[in-house]
């Protein structure tokens, strides 16, 4: 199966702080990747090495089988789209003009949406359950609103592989498992793909497959979930003793 990102032998590093070093990765269609680790281990810094936001060290990043660095900007963005973990409104606009945002790679310059792309944009803000608000001020938005948003625009984008940091952000327990299953299973269905930083791991096992572990000094684990994440690799992972809580419905990792 063909992968829809590749790294070979990928090494990051931020003010001569290793972030990883020769990762060797393979994410395919149907997958969704939970990236995990302590705070300032990263993971934001990876995964804006992933999306070509700033250049390797060393070693190859591959985008549907092309080197990442030689792909025009627009063909990225028709491909990969990326979520921040915060975003700033520097001017106002309606909830429905920042989802349709999320058009613009599949638009030529000066180009207006048409009537396709706002049904998306629709269909988007459906998803995250924001309809009712298409029309209201993007800056009156609470900050689980505006997260939810920035995902409507997101999937607003149609691309094949999604790079969400931190997707929960400001999301209160309905909406994170509510988001969150909606959005893994469209990944499954529709054969995309996702790699999420994510800070709670009982959130990454059940709705992720795979993981990516990011230890300090460039170490890294990567595998599916099930195989790779345990009580100790988890302590390891968060410099803190890690124990598991098991019943019939499943398991959940807790602080010992």
């Amino acid at each position: 199966m063909s992968s829809l990102l590749t790294t070979k032998n990928l090494s990051v590093e931020i003010a001569g702080k290793h972030i990883c070093q020769q990762l060797d990765l393979n994410v395919h269609p149907g997958e969704c990747w939970a990236m995990l680790g302590m705070n300032g281990v990263g993971k934001t810094t990876l995964l804006h090495t992933l999306a070509g936001l700033r250049p390797p060290l060393a070693g190859d990043i591959l985008l549907a089988n092309k080197n990442l660095q030689h792909i025009p900007n627009k063909e990225i963005a028709r491909v990969m789209g990326l979520l921040l973990q915060d975003y700033e409104d520097a001017f106002p606009g309606t909830v429905m003009q920042a989802v349709l945002c999320g058009r613009h790679p599949h638009m030529s310059n000066w180009q207006w949406e048409s009537s396709e792309d706002i049904k998306i944009a629709e269909q988007a803000l459906a998803f995250v359950k924001m309809a009712a608000f298409a029309d209201r001020s993007i800056l009156t938005l609470s900050g689980g609103e505006r997260r939810r948003v920035a995902i409507a625009a997101l999937l607003c984008q149609q691309t094949r592989l999604l790079l969400l940091d931190e997707p929960t952000n400001h999301l209160d327990l309905r909406f994170q498992h509510q988001i969150l299953a909606e959005l893994t299973k469209q990944i499954t269905q529709n054969r995309q793909a996702a790699i999420m930083i994510m800070h709670d791991v009982n959130l990454a096992t059940r709705y992720c497959d795979h993981a990516l572990l990011l230890f300090e000094n460039g170490e890294h684990l990567a595998g599916r979930c099930d195989e790779i994440i345990t009580t100790e690799t988890l302590s390891r992972l968060y410099d803190y003793p890690m124990r598991r809580l098991q019943d019939e419905v499943g398991g959940i990792y807790i602080p010992a």
